[in-house]
């Protein structure tokens, strides 16, 4: 499994924006083959800075999916650079799918 992470924080009163901005990628993950989740977390206690995770099968699904936002959303909306408030920490990482399992 591959698990994408990035962590950003928004421009000054951009936040809002910036947040359905995540969250419209994320769904657009979630509807691509291979992703296996997609969410948007906002800091506890700076709710300027954003957790954006999503995990995919393979690198193949993952391609497909960075390629599908680039062709559908960015040339829509202009993607998320602007609203950034400074680079995003941004990390691939391979997880054995037996890892991703939780207890409640």
């Amino acid at each position: 499994m591959w698990v994408e992470t990035v962590v950003c924080t928004a421009r000054r009163g951009r936040t809002a924006r910036l947040r359905r901005l995540l969250d419209a990628r994320q769904a657009l993950k979630r509807r691509c083959e291979g992703c296996q989740g997609a969410w948007v977390a906002p800091g506890i206690g700076d709710k300027n800075i954003f957790l954006v995770q999503a995990i995919f099968v393979d690198e193949k699904s993952w391609k497909k999916a960075s390629e599908k936002i680039s062709t559908e959303l960015d040339t829509k909306d202009g993607g998320i650079e602007s609203e950034l408030g400074g680079p995003p920490l941004v990390g691939m990482f391979k997880v054995k799918a037996a890892d991703l399992k939780f207890e409640e």
